[in-house]
């Protein structure tokens, strides 16, 4: 395929390359005439003309060329990483002549990787660090940088015109992050709990299994066990806490998505591991692969949820990169600050008045879909760009591409799978984290996101198809933004003296009538 590709494009440029020599012969019969003149000088004329044409020319093939390139290389890397994945443990790659040559007959999936070498780990730098060495790229970067800036500068200007002085306060921020070191002694005692239960539960489990007499019952009892941490611990202990010390949005997040990530964290601990100590225990080794401490610890804070005993690494940590990721974040949380303050609050504070009607809900979904778009990107750059790769930094973790998926097997099953897992998790974190269940964001994961993301599939390349999936994100977001503002709204201004279960999850804001 890729061959091909590249025979096409070599016919095009031999193509270009006639047709221009063509053109050329027709325009300048005699080619000494381009070397020199007459007196033995260079002809400026037409040596301009030569480099004109050949500007026009590269500029031609370009579109093409970066075309066949964009659309081949990241198969390429795939295809390369899934036959690297197919190598034996002793490095000899795996082909129909290796399988029947073997002298017992092996079957071929005697010989494929073990479970464990599903992704392969590599030193790559982040998508967006490799986007933004190209200039054209980095231009959008500064854009919103300057969009920030001119946030600021309105923020300001309004200010003193209507105060007659600078307000510099942050109301919002400092209401958002409230009672902030409940959030942390609440993460500290997450994390202790996760570095020491799971690992030690893990260990026991490892090494008396072998020597068990009925290992399906030791392996049940430590699996309980293991669940009860899961659920009663993590699952329940720092959502109790927020619920009941009523922390503040912003506070709220830290602890439950800090709780979800440590759940997962110790779900991959054990299922990457367990099957190596059954496979040990298979082959009667002598040998117990149990994980060493440091490496558990490191893998906690790792920007990976699949664990491995050893990832690659950098040589050094430039601690410079790392203050530009966590500056880059602390920029991004004043940028959120500013489009709440300049976009969001007016736009509430007006609606808020009237009461709730087809009218309201179109003119708020419309005028909110550019709001919630510079969140979506803000929010995407500071935790999955800027907050990742700061601690893959200070860890000097190699491998940049954190959501890179490593294989297309079973991929309709695989992304029905996440979406609904998805679903399930955004749904639980806001709805804990604003106090109420209105399942805007489930409903638009399972049902339109993941229909609209069959339809267009891999296969459908043409430009309406990527304009329809960035208009349907953008007015999703638009949705999101406006709805759950409008319910918080609802609840802050109509609370109800002795409230239900009912309450808590039916919409208070098609019902709320409230004048100021």
């Amino acid at each position: 395929m890729v061959g091909e590709e590249k025979t096409t494009l070599r016919k095009r440029l031999s193509k270009s390359r006639e047709d221009s020599e063509e053109n050329e012969d027709q325009r300048s019969p005699s080619r000494g005439s381009l070397e020199t003149a007459s007196n033995g000088r260079i002809n400026l004329k037409q040596l301009m003309a030569k480099k004109i044409q050949l500007t026009a020319e590269a500029e031609e093939l370009k579109p093409f060329f970066m075309k066949e390139v964009g659309s081949h290389f990241d198969d390429f890397v795939n295809s390369l990483i899934e036959k690297s994945a197919s190598l034996d443990n002793g490095g000899c790659a795996i082909t129909s002549f290796s399988v029947l040559e073997g002298e017992n007959n092996h079957r071929a999936k005697d010989f494929r990787a073990p479970p464990e070498h599903g992704k392969i780990f590599v030193l790559r730098q982040s998508l967006l660090d490799e986007l933004f060495e190209v200039d054209h790229i980095r231009t959008i970067y500064h854009m919103f940088i300057a969009l920030l800036i001119l946030f600021i500068l309105s923020t300001l200007v309004v200010d003193y015109i209507d105060e007659g002085r600078l307000v510099l306060e942050f109301s919002l921020l400092s209401y958002a992050f409230g009672k902030l070191p409940i959030a942390m002694w609440t993460w500290c005692t997450m994390f202790l709990s996760t570095l020491g239960v799971p690992y030690f539960l893990f260990q026991r489990w490892a090494r008396d299994y072998s020597r068990s007499t009925h290992p399906l019952v030791h392996s049940l009892f430590h699996c309980f066990l293991f669940m009860v941490f899961q659920i009663g611990v993590l699952g329940l202990g720092p959502t109790y806490v927020v619920l009941a010390y009523t922390l503040p949005p912003a506070s709220r997040c830290i602890v439950i998505l800090e709780q979800i990530r440590f759940v997962m964290k110790a779900h991959s601990f054990v299922r990457e591991n367990v099957p190596r100590v059954l496979n040990s225990a298979k082959e009667k080794s002598e040998t117990i692969p149990i994980p060493t401490v440091n490496q558990y610890l490191y893998f906690l804070f790792a920007p990976t949820l699949i664990y491995r005993d050893n990832y690659p690494r950098t040589p050094t940590v430039r601690w410079g990169y790392v203050a530009m990721q966590f500056l880059q974040v602390f920029g991004c949380f004043f940028y959120v600050y500013y489009i709440f303050e300049r976009l969001c609050a007016p736009l509430f504070r007006n609606i808020k008045q009237e009461p709730f009607s087809a009218r309201v809900l179109v003119l708020c979904v419309f005028n909110s879909i550019l709001p919630g778009v510079l969140v979506l990107f803000l929010t995407f750059f500071a935790f999955l760009h800027c907050w990742l790769n700061a601690f893959a930094e200070m860890l000097r973790f190699g491998d940049r591409m954190f959501y890179k998926f490593f294989t297309k097997r079973f991929k309709s099953a695989a992304m029905l799978a996440v979406f609904a897992v998805s679903a399930v998790v955004h749904e639980y974190a806001l709805a804990i984290c604003l106090n109420f269940f209105y399942p805007v964001l489930f409903v638009l994961f399972m049902f339109f996101g993941m229909a609209f993301n069959f339809i267009v599939n891999d296969s459908r390349k043409r430009p309406i198809w990527n304009v329809m999936m960035w208009t349907s994100l953008f007015a999703g977001h638009g949705v999101i933004l406006c709805l759950y503002s409008q319910e918080w709204y609802a609840r802050q201004h109509c609370p109800l003296k002795n409230p239900t279960f009912l309450d808590y999850i039916r919409p208070r804001s098609w019902t709320c009538r409230y004048v100021f």
